[in-house]
């Protein structure tokens, strides 16, 4: 597998220039420390530059589960370009199964759209198989056969697409539930029922992912208690399109969201941070809700990135000194 040459990127140079400020911090590990590697959430790229720095030693991304033994793919220490977790173990077969109902084949060869776009050798599921695999979960046969498919290869419900020399790069997940940049996992289906338990709610999806450490959320208002909401405001309009823009009555629906959230014992990080009013609801004719009625969150996603994007940028979501914006 070809690497990047082993020197520091370039907007660590100056940093690498500089390391005998931070010289100590090896020190103190007794300068036995040769490489970190990290695991359980992505790292931003700011972070894992500003580490390879300070701390002048490689950082190295992981990705695995506990049904693999933790560990089933890590990235090269003289790799410094961020962003994938390298190439499988020694010890793990790895391949991408197809996702179709998500648009996921091992066919693909780009990822992403527009000025996003790159090149990719497939795309789908990731799943291993090997002897560091897992035999089953204790005395839960039914869960077993969910994880563990008739040829031994443990689906690990993320989605990942393989870069052209061989790397692996995670981009999604495909089980309704995902982990903050913090560690915490969150079931959106849960949060966004509790949500709907607000009378000025129609509808809702919750959106969050292991780049940002916080929920957002966009809302279907529910019309006739949001015009009445609105007039309680003293805002005279009853247009929910021009409500659904009105700084006021979002501010109001997100305050009880939170009392609903905080009503129903959810804790601080499953609670949605900020929100957009939506004034269409989800349907079957604009491809967010399947024929039985339930969210499709990967169409979802992708219909209202650009609000989830602006989202995000309102809110405390930083790492490395930036609004976390990888969505």
């Amino acid at each position: 597998m070809p690497f990047t040459t082993g020197r520091w990127p370039k907007n660590a140079l100056v940093g690498k220039r500089r390391t005998a400020r931070w010289s100590s911090s090896n020190m103190e590990l007794a300068g036995r420390c040769k490489v970190l590697p990290v695991g359980s959430a992505p790292v931003s790229p700011d972070v894992m530059n500003f580490f390879r720095v300070a701390l002048d030693f490689p950082l190295v991304e992981g990705y695995g589960q506990s049904e693999c033994a933790g560990v089933a793919h890590i990235a090269d220490p003289r790799d410094f370009d961020s962003g994938n977790v390298g190439a499988p173990m020694i010890s793990t077969e790895v391949k991408l199964v197809a996702v179709s109902d998500m648009g996921y084949e091992p066919t693909d060869t780009t990822h992403g759209e527009g000025e996003a776009q790159f090149p990719v050798r497939g795309r789908g599921e990731i799943c291993f198989r090997g002897p560091t695999v897992f035999s089953g979960y204790f005395k839960d046969p039914v869960r077993t056969k969910e994880a563990v498919d008739a040829d031994g290869w443990l689906h690990s419900g993320d989605i990942g697409v393989w870069l052209l020399d061989g790397r692996l790069k995670i981009v999604d997940r495909k089980k309704n539930i995902f982990k903050l940049s913090q560690g915490e996992y969150v079931a959106p289906e849960k949060i966004e029922n509790v949500v709907a338990g607000s009378d000025l709610v129609a509808q809702a999806f919750v959106y969050g992912d292991s780049l940002h450490a916080v929920l957002v959320g966009i809302v279907v208002p529910e019309v006739d208690t949001v015009v009445k909401l609105a007039k309680s405001l003293g805002i005279s309009s009853s247009d929910i399109v021009e409500l659904c823009q009105h700084d006021e009555v979002v501010a109001a629906v997100h305050m009880d969201i939170v009392r609903v959230c905080k009503a129903a014992g959810l804790h601080s990080f499953e609670t949605v941070k900020t929100i957009a009013l939506h004034p269409q609801p989800f349907s079957v004719d604009n491809d967010l809700l399947t024929p039985t009625f339930k969210l499709k969150r990967h169409d979802a996603k992708k219909a209202f990135l650009p609000t989830i994007k602006a989202l995000y940028s309102q809110v405390v979501d930083l790492v490395g000194g930036h609004h976390v914006l990888q969505v």
